[in-house]
């Protein structure tokens, strides 16, 4: 990022639209909107109230370009915390690429990825956790997901990260304070207190950090592999859940080679489809390989969807029960027994209480050709996820970067119980309190590099 410079980017999405804002952020933005801008009360934008809209035309040369409303933001009080304009323009391409074009000759720099959450970082508008919760508010796909980030860009993991450093702050410099009395043997840092606050922080991070397996799959959808014999119907199903013809369906046993991947938000919670090769011993080799990426990806889900086809009970069954459930003994096992259309209530009965009665899973019925009973899964795959109601006070962490962090702050508190439990000298106390706080300040960017900037805003879209 260029300091001081004056940035503009289109901030709606790429393409033909209704309307497109393009957004101008730093010292010369007004003056720069007012050499293409001519309002029609008269009122130049360096004039202009904050907060107030302002109708009138971009004008090209001697021509009117298009007639547009522009608002004005005043710094500190704006999103970037600088002078920054916003004008709405008509949604053509050529309009928006012509107004950023003149914005560029009368003084502008086109605006880098993530830049003006990266100035509203740096001038103090919000920390870097907010400003990661920007990215993810705008790419949540589901209610949990958006929950989640404005739980974040409102600032309460913030502030109980900055409490924890404060009280840290606190007794490591007594303890400091202490090194420079050490020869009188003067203890300003009370002991006890000290392994009381290192327990209470260390339960802190703990539930911090353990929150990240709940808060990933908020973020990113829980992750459901679709498994079965071949031609059980797996890619029926995955066509039905999605709505859409995404897999090819054949009666040829053996058309899924390969895992296909999708998401689907039920009930505002997002779960991540695959469905995989259908198992069996015999095969092609490049079956076979189709088949070790099933067992691979059983590996990686949280939910296994064992299809079986009611009307065929293949030799393979067993072998196949044999692969699967030892695979499923940290994972929700649910067996959906498809084509019920085709058997009679006796016999599905019968297949109740008969099929395979030592396997501990959840057993659905339905038929994915004719859409009965799906209701029936949904409602199995939302109880197998169990993830927690959120309130706004929740704190859940959903960022990789936050969960490193955070695993390191642990161990580093984990040291200072030991050490305090050893009587070890102040000053190793002393280094890994120090050590704790740098952890916990890297996530909230008290502490940072500027090669760790230029990644996590490097991920945003251009004019956001």
């Amino acid at each position: 990022m260029t300091q001081g410079s004056t940035i503009c980017a289109l901030s709606t999405a790429p393409g033909v639209g209704g309307i497109a804002v393009i957004r101008i952020s730093g010292s010369e933005a007004f003056a720069i909107t007012d050499k293409i801008f001519r309002p029609t009360n008269g009122v130049s934008v360096v004039e202009q109230p904050a907060y107030t809209l302002s109708y009138g035309k971009i004008i090209k040369g001697n021509e009117p370009l298009d007639e547009v409303i522009v608002g004005v933001f005043r710094s500190p009080h704006s999103f970037t915390g600088e002078d920054t304009v916003e004008i709405s323009c008509h949604g053509s391409i050529y309009i928006q690429q012509e107004i950023l074009q003149l914005l560029i000759t009368g003084g502008c720099q086109l605006a880098k990825a993530g830049e003006f959450t990266q100035r509203a970082f740096l001038n103090g508008k919000m920390d870097l956790s907010q400003a990661e919760a920007v990215a993810d508010l705008i790419t949540s796909q589901s209610v949990a997901a958006h929950r989640l980030a404005m739980n974040q860009m409102r600032g309460g993991f913030s502030k109980e990260l900055q409490t924890l450093r404060s009280q840290l702050l606190h007794f490591v410099s007594l303890m400091e304070l202490e090194l420079d009395f050490g020869e009188e043997d003067v203890e300003f840092a009370d002991r006890n207190e000290l392994i009381r606050l290192a327990n209470d922080i260390q339960v802190i991070i703990a539930r911090l950090a353990h929150s990240f397996g709940v808060g990933n799959v908020m973020k990113n959808g829980v992750p459901v592999v679709i498994v079965g014999e071949t031609n059980a119907g797996k890619s029926t199903l995955l066509n039905l859940l999605l709505n859409e013809e995404k897999a090819i369906v054949s009666e040829i046993h053996g058309t899924t080679r390969d895992a296909i991947e999708d998401v689907i938000s039920i009930q505002g919670q997002i779960f991540r489809f695959i469905d995989t090769a259908g198992i069996r011993s015999a095969g092609d080799e490049i079956e076979k390989i189709g088949i070790k990426r099933t067992f691979q990806k059983i590996e990686q889900a949280s939910i296994v969807l064992w299809m079986i086809d009611t009307t065929h009970f293949s030799k393979e069954i067993e072998y196949i029960a044999d692969k699967i459930v030892p695979k499923t003994k940290d994972k929700k096992l649910i067996i959906v027994f498809n084509k019920i259309d085709k058997i009679s209530p006796e016999e599905q009965l019968i297949l109740e209480e008969e099929f395979l009665p030592h396997v501990p899973a959840e057993r659905i019925y339905l038929s994915a050709k004719y859409k009965k009973n799906t209701e029936k899964l949904e409602a199995a795959l939302l109880k197998a996820a169990n993830l927690p109601e959120l309130n706004a006070n929740d704190v859940i962490v959903t960022n990789l970067r936050h969960y490193e962090a955070l695993t390191k702050a642990l161990e580093s508190i984990e040291r200072v119980q030991n050490g305090l439990k050893d009587n070890l000298s102040g000053d190793f106390i002393a280094q890994d309190i120090r050590e704790c706080m740098h952890y916990l300040g890297e996530i909230t960017g008290e502490i940072t590099a500027d090669e760790v900037l230029g990644s996590i805003f490097g991920k945003f879209c251009i004019g956001k």
